[in-house]
């Protein structure tokens, strides 16, 4: 079997399906749009494809806009299975695996002991985030994943037939949310993919241990380093349903499904160490096993179904090494090691819960606190020394600020409510059930003590991680750091731990643009590890990563690799978010191999020396992000920028999907500046422009020169990971499809005068890029370029009725509520088709 039978084979039955439900007349509707686009594409008159588009009812439109949707549903699912069936068909050394990991250490001269030490000093950390790029709905979902579960068997009647079924039923299911999601909903989403994540751990645990004895000759018992978080239910940065009610629920949530997979494993192994009998495990009758292996599992087994907190990693641990003591060794490393390891990654906890809150907030309820308690009637005026005076002086005393018993004020209940949720669930199952405390748009060292404040009053520990987001606050974060690790009081509370810094990829894009937003990226990581090396603190840095190339995405192993030599401390911590869930955990297989490659770039990246970097490289760096982001500032802030985005791509019709509980903008009134990242972004990929993830780039590297450059893509991994990324989104941009999304523009000549712009600048960065790289645009990445080739076809019927219904709905008083349905299926046909939407 191979990728292309798989897809025409779903091909088949999609087409079978949509002839029986909609008639041959419908059918050939499909293929005969498919045909003109084709011949369009390939330079024929386009008059015929107009005409054709322009008389079909709003119907018809929705309807074909699902047929194509559906088709890259299915492609998408066959992809994946693919992705499978290469990873479990290959056999000896995998590329960016474990193995590779300690042979490349080991080249470089590292011993055992040296990696062992590596893996016991990092940690990676992937965030869970619920930001709004999975726009299918859960049954959605349910019915995608049976039809995976048949790919493997494709060829058997009995399979297609199954599968028939389910896109039957896929035709008839609404695609669309009626309501929007709600906090729990986003958070039931993204924890769907942690059984698949909880079935690969033991496996990477056992590819780390059969590294270190193929590698290195030696048996180590080094454990992954690795763990989970998420900001679903926890992150109040705009989303006012953040309420400590849903932090809660979060928090209940997180402890019924850790519960779940721990009965899984602990019943699993009960069954496989069968060394000693001693009665049915799950029956309610006293344990005449004690101390025995059998009787241990069974009394863990019952600690955790009765919700009682028990001190379960320690217990294992222990049954490990009785068993190994007792000359059982096989048993302990492949019979109990899958709940050993499920229980240091998951625990009772599952995720730890970050708290995020924008700092606005965090200050004006430290405000309304410290005038509530007579210490100061106007915080939010005072200078920040003064502030940071106050806060000092406060964080000394023990005494609370607000009455004991007394009710809070709604502004101090939103902000400490969702700390007491965290506080009573880290006493109820363990510290690591709650994460950090994230503050974003960080400006000063005022802005990171504000929460403790907030802490105290519930009595509450919390460790404060200034979120850095612009091009100016990226630039000023060294000294920020500096200043807040020179405070003896937030040393105290700070202690032995990693002092972390979170960086922001989308707003700094947003602010100056591609080139110029990597670079202030980079300068900002460099010189705050130095802040805290000099201070003598562990680090580690956070970063705010989307799946878009202008949200920092691209592959994790490519981006770790990409980080300034020496910054990586003790780990590094990454969001994951929206689809890249499903893209990478759908499956064990897939998240296995997503894991472990992340897991690659973490260990080679760590173990690079600081080093100077040559001044040439620097100074060329410095000069191509200051062209680029001239270029970019002078593009958005051009008079027709604002007018010429609001009419060629689809923004207004986005912020009417019902695909997230967070609102499109942060509040006042509606500007670029307080439009979110991931609308920017989708709003660009919806009409393949791409704009954020390549835009200012070509005076860049004009400002470098080609043979600098050359030197660097060859030599440097930031740079590198900097162009690779560029390549993919200037790959997925299509001026073609750009060119039918310019029609929109009427009469605007300032909108007509960038478009054309846009046109040239895109068409410049191509030939840029290729002359630095060496080739055509993914020329090393064939079967990304393949995947791009074969869905470009099918994703231009549904670009083109999305822009005759646009320009129908635009020319109608209210025409948005008539034409909203068949417009928004565009737009998730849009997402599903080029992927890597936000």
């Amino acid at each position: 079997m191979t990728l292309n039978n798989d897809v025409n084979r779903l091909g088949r039955i999609l087409g079978q399906v949509l002839k029986e439900q909609h008639g041959e007349d419908f059918f050939n509707l499909v293929e005969h749009t498919r045909a003109l686009v084709r011949r369009v594409r390939a330079g024929e008159d386009r008059g015929e494809l107009e005409a054709m588009l322009a008389g079909l009812s709003e119907q018809s439109a929705s309807d074909l806009a699902r047929a194509f949707t559906w088709y890259f549903q299915l492609v998408n699912i066959a992809e994946e299975y693919e992705r499978v069936r290469v990873l479990q068909g290959r056999s000896g050394l995998r590329a960016q695996s474990l193995a590779q990991a300690l042979t490349d250490l080991k080249a470089q001269g590292l011993s055992a002991g040296d990696v062992e030490a590596l893996l016991a000093r990092v940690e990676l950390e992937l965030t869970f985030t619920a930001h709004p790029t999975e726009m299918r709905r859960r049954t959605v979902r349910s019915h995608l994943e049976s039809i995976a579960g048949e790919i493997g068997v494709l060829e058997r009647e009995s399979a297609q037939e199954r599968v028939a079924a389910h896109v039957e039923a896929l035709w008839g299911t609404p695609e669309l949310r009626r309501l929007k999601p709600t906090v729990l909903d986003e958070v039931k989403g993204g924890l769907h993919y942690l059984p698949s994540i909880a079935e690969a751990l033991p496996r990477l645990q056992r590819d780390l241990t059969v590294a270190f004895r193929e590698v290195y000759g030696t048996e180590s018992d080094a454990r992954l380093p690795l763990r989970f978080s998420s900001w679903m239910g926890g992150d109040r940065d705009g989303n006012p349903f953040v309420t400590p009610q849903a932090t809660r629920e979060a928090l209940s949530l997180h402890r019924e499904r850790a519960r779940e997979l721990l009965l899984v494993a602990i019943k699993e192994a009960y069954t496989s160490v069968s060394q000693e009998q001693d009665g049915d495990p799950y029956a309610d009758v006293p344990d005449h096993g004690e101390g025995t292996y059998r009787g241990e599992l069974r009394a863990l087994f019952a600690a955790v179904r009765d919700g009682e907190r028990v001190e379960l990693l320690p217990r294992l641990e222990t049954l490990h090494a009785r068993l190994i003591a007792d000359g059982q060794e096989r048993t302990a490393t492949h019979l109990l090691t899958p709940l050993l390891v499920q229980a240091r990654v998951f625990g009772q906890h599952l995720v730890s819960l970050d708290l995020r809150e924008h700092s606005g907030q965090t200050g004006a309820a430290v405000a309304e606190l410290l005038r509530a308690a007579g210490a100061e009637a106007d915080y939010l005026a005072l200078p920040e020394h003064a502030k940071q005076e106050l806060l000092i002086r406060e964080l000394r005393s023990r005494r609370p600020l607000w009455p004991a018993g007394e009710a809070l004020t709604e502004t101090l209940e939103a902000a400490i409510g969702p700390i007491r949720e965290v506080s009573a669930a880290a006493r109820e199952v363990g510290p690591r059930a709650f994460g950090h405390y994230v503050i974003s748009m960080t400006e000063s060292v005022s802005d990171v003590l504000e929460p403790l404040l907030l802490a105290r009053e519930v009595g509450f520990r919390v460790l404060p991680v200034p979120l850095f987001e612009t091009l100016a606050d990226l630039e000023r974060a060294p000294q920020v750091v500096w200043e807040l690790l020179s405070l003896p009081e937030y040393r105290a509370v700070l202690g032995g731990d990693v002092q972390e810094i979170m960086l922001g990829y989308s707003d700094s894009n947003k602010d100056a643009g591609f080139l110029a937003a990597n670079w202030a990226l980079h300068e900002a990581q460099r010189r705050i590890s130095e802040v805290c090396r000099r201070a003598g603190v562990p680090w580690r840095f956070f970063h705010g990563r989307g799946t878009s190339i202008g949200r920092g995405g691209g592959p994790a192993s490519r981006a770790i690799l990409g980080q300034p030599a020496g910054t990586i401390d003790s780990g590094v911590r990454i969001t994951e978010q929206g689809e890249a869930l499903a893209d990478k955990y759908s499956h064990p297989v897939l998240a296995r191999r997503n894991l472990e490659q992340a897991l690659y770039g973490l260990l080679l990246a760590a173990a690079r020396p600081a080093g100077d970097l040559p001044a040439e490289w620097v100074g060329a760096m410095n000069r191509a992000a200051a062209a680029s982001a001239r270029a970019y500032r002078g593009l958005v802030e051009d008079e027709a920028f604002l007018p010429l985005f609001e009419r060629v791509t689809p923004i207004h019709e986005i912020s009417r999907l019902n695909i997230a509980s967070r609102p499109v903008r942060r509040s006042g009134a509606p500007s670029l500046n307080n439009l979110r990242a991931i609308p920017w972004v989708m709003s660009w990929t919806q009409n393949r422009v791409n704009l954020p993830g390549w835009y200012g780039l070509e005076p860049g590297l004009r400002e470098i020169g080609l043979e600098t450059a050359q030197r660097m893509y060859a030599e440097w991994p930031f740079f590198r990971s900097v162009l690779d990324n560029a390549q993919m989104s200037l790959a997925k941009s299509d001026p073609l499809v750009f060119a039918e999304y310019l029609s929109l523009l009427g009469e605007h000549e300032g909108g007509a005068r960038l478009a054309e712009h846009l046109q040239e600048a895109f068409a410049r960065t191509v030939e840029a890029v290729e002359d630095v790289v060496g080739g055509e645009l993914l020329s090393g990445e064939p079967r990304l370029l393949d995947s791009i080739r074969l869905r470009n076809p099918y994703i231009d019927p549904i670009h083109r009725i999305q822009v005759e219904l646009l320009k129908r709905a635009r020319s109608r008083e209210g025409g948005l509520d008539e034409f909203e349905r068949p417009l928004l299926l565009t737009l998730q046909g849009v997402a599903a088709g080029v992927r890597n939407t936000g």
